[in-house]
């Protein structure tokens, strides 16, 4: 038997709730040893972004917000949705500078990550920023963002204590200190 291959049936899905960034559906299923179940699947509407901005001087910025599913405040890399009739290094380019006034000229695709994949479907591209210029910060009505300017080895600390917890941010930092030796 194939391990790879999808064993699970899909018997009917209809989607309770919807709105301009998530669909959710809800699956009758035959499970992969023939009993009968249910799946709920989160559906996103755009493809997440996330940055790692490093300057010459091995700092980064962090943006700090209140995540309201969480329930708590959150320090993250700059991150953002990217619609999926655009190209993934536009989106990263518009949200660094959107949230942070950063404009880099070095850019390099580091990461395809899937941020909860029992659950949902969202795929998330993450960049290395390099070669930075300071512009204005330009953030989005619904973002009450503080941004600040830290070494990177301070910021692969706050991973693994556990001060950073978002799945991008994680990635992106741990693959980074891997890529730069930190």
């Amino acid at each position: 038997m194939n391990k790879e291959k999808n064993t699970w049936e899909k018997l009917s899905t209809h989607v309770p709730y919807e709105n301009n960034w998530i669909e959710v559906q809800h699956h009758e299923v035959i499970n992969p040893s023939g009993g009968r179940g249910i799946y709920g699947q989160v559906n996103f509407k755009n493809i997440a972004i996330g940055i790692i901005p490093l300057d010459d001087e091995n700092y980064t910025w962090l943006v700090g917000q209140y995540r309201f599913p969480l329930d708590e405040y959150s320090w993250e890399i700059p991150e953002g949705g990217c619609p999926f009739n655009e190209e993934c290094i536009d989106a990263a380019k518009r949200e660094l500078k959107e949230e942070t006034g950063l404009l880099a000229d070095k850019w390099t695709l580091i990461s395809k990550i899937h941020t909860s994949n029992s659950v949902c479907n969202e795929v998330g591209y993450l960049f290395l920023a390099e070669k930075l210029h300071q512009a204005d910060a330009d953030p989005e009505e619904t973002e009450d963002l503080q941004v600040r300017r830290v070494k990177f080895e301070d910021v692969v600390n706050m991973v693994m204590d556990n001060r950073i917890t978002d799945s991008l941010s994680v990635a992106g930092i741990l693959k980074v200190a891997r890529m730069k030796g930190i």
